[in-house]
């Protein structure tokens, strides 16, 4: 390749960032080659209407798409959908499809996001055990949630508990299995987690806390959950969410470095010349934080394809974002922004009522007379988020009493 021919790049993957790293790629070359490689038959597409307005009903399952298929087209973008990408070759510079189509790239981007993890259980592969992580996923559910029944969700983390206000929309009997003792424990603790638990109860959603799953009866079909409590809860459709793991497998093939995703510096290149990553595999150097992070959420596919679109295409890119993610859940808007490290031990503090299903919560350090905010989270209090993420990126110190106080706005807290 001489330095006049036109750079050939390939992304490999079928979500949001792999659509927006085209947008990025194109505001800054025009002439180059561009491939996108997707396992999917589906355009390119977001996730979070496949457990919001998708699963409820509410929209069609093409709002996922961020752009047609005629604008592909328009900006010169070869899609190879439904063909698997299955090795990497750094030294002949190549992705061989499983096809056996060897495409040749001179800059490549990993945007293959997360795969769910499954339970290992007797019964766990009978029809009607479903998991929630592609369009087709979400459609089929769709389909199973209208017939109405006895819906029984495995783990209360986000997709968890997206899924069984939908299915409680449509009018299905609900049961949450969760081996803690509060929805999203791990991430909100026990107070804001037995808010969760609260607010679902109140919409008729019966939780099994502190309880695991043993296994899964039926001879032909789901018919029931068997719980380490001894419990048998009638199930005629199951939804299992108990986490993801970044999507690595490929990346492994390229040899690029892996650490919970695949590392790369600020500006989404990997530990391989040539090689980017972004999204939920991407394991990225954070100059806010002072550490690596990895997001499995909407906002970094987003603001992350755009970054490493940019960078691929030469520009100086110091991606730095304060993570952020939404949820909606029956009557419920929140946003949470920031990342609260598993063992910071930080404090939680409450603006407001959580009974009236309007508040804030906040996560946060000592710091001299007061404390610096990690985290923040509001439900139902709206046009609030932009003055969180300016609390985080300073490392604003402020007084625990007017933090709490909802009588004073966040903003007369900034400097």
């Amino acid at each position: 390749m001489s330095d006049d021919d036109p750079i050939r790049y390939v992304i490999i993957g079928g979500g949001l960032t792999a659509a927006r790293a085209v947008e990025g790629i194109r505001e800054h070359d025009r002439e180059g080659g561009l491939t996108v490689v997707s396992a999917e038959d589906h355009l390119p597409y977001e996730r979070p209407p496949l457990s919001k307005d998708v699963l409820q009903g509410k929209a069609e399952a093409d709002v996922a798409y961020p752009h047609p298929e005629g604008w592909y087209g328009e900006q010169g973008v070869t899609l190879r959908l439904g063909q698997p990408a299955t090795t990497i070759s750094v030294d002949e510079r190549t992705v061989t499809l499983a096809d056996g189509t060897a495409i040749p790239w001179d800059r490549l981007l990993l945007a293959t996001g997360s795969v769910v993890r499954r339970l290992d259980v007797p019964g766990g592969d009978l029809p009607g055990v479903t998991y929630l992580r592609t369009m087709d996923d979400s459609l089929a559910l769709l389909g199973r949630l209208r017939g109405g029944g006895d819906v029984v969700v495995v783990g209360a983390g986000w997709i968890g508990l997206e899924v069984a206000a939908a299915a409680r929309q449509h009018g299905c009997t609900v049961t949450i299995v969760e081996p803690t003792t509060a929805p999203l424990l791990a991430v909100m603790g026990e107070r804001i987690g037995a808010w969760f638990a609260d607010f679902h109860a109140a919409h008729g959603v019966e939780f099994r806390l502190g309880t695991g799953v043993t296994g899964f009866s039926g001879t032909d079909h789901v018919t029931a959950v068997n719980t380490d409590a001894g419990d048998t809860i009638p199930a005629q459709t199951v939804v299992v969410g108990v986490g993801i793991r970044p999507n690595t497998d490929l990346a492994e093939t390229a040899g690029v470095a892996i650490d919970n995703g695949v590392v790369t510096d600020a500006a989404l290149r990997s530990s391989v010349p040539g090689i980017w990553a972004a999204g939920d595999v991407a394991n990225w150097e954070s100059r806010l934080l002072g550490r690596h992070v990895r997001v499995e959420h909407w906002a970094n596919a987003n603001d992350g394809g755009l970054a490493a679109g940019r960078s691929m295409a030469g520009v100086d890119v110091a991606y730095d974002p304060v993570p952020f993610f939404f949820s909606d859940q029956y009557d419920a808007g929140l946003e949470y922004a920031g990342n609260v490290p598993r063992d910071a031990g930080a404090e939680l503090i409450v603006r407001g009522d959580p009974a009236t299903n309007e508040f804030m919560a906040f996560w946060v350090l000592p710091d001299g007379d007061g404390v610096t905010v990690l985290a923040g989270m509001h439900v139902n209090v709206w046009d609030t988020i932009d003055a969180v993420q300016a609390l985080i990126r300073g490392g604003t110190v402020v007084s625990r009493e007017r933090l709490a106080d909802p009588s004073i706005p966040l903003e007369e807290l900034l400097p």
